[in-house]
């Protein structure tokens, strides 16, 4: 697994906003550390410089503010 983000908050829409540290495309699973699946990126936002991942929740668990996300790889 490798470390893409960190996870924010969730937004009203119920989606998860996850704070980019690395490049994801849209479309791409999101992982927690135990390699369960969280969600799918849905759309890139922000700056290209401090970019942002808005996340559709997939699954019951959603974490919790400042857990690390993680893709397949």
């Amino acid at each position: 697994m490798l470390q893409v983000g960190i996870l924010l908050h969730q937004a009203k829409s119920g989606r998860l906003i996850v704070r980019l540290t690395r490049e994801v495309r849209s479309g791409v699973p999101i992982l927690d550390d135990k390699g369960r699946r969280l969600g799918r990126v849905v759309e890139l936002i922000g700056p290209v410089r401090a970019p942002y991942a808005s996340v559709a929740v997939t699954s019951g668990r959603i974490g919790k503010a400042g857990d690390a996300a993680y893709v397949e790889g």
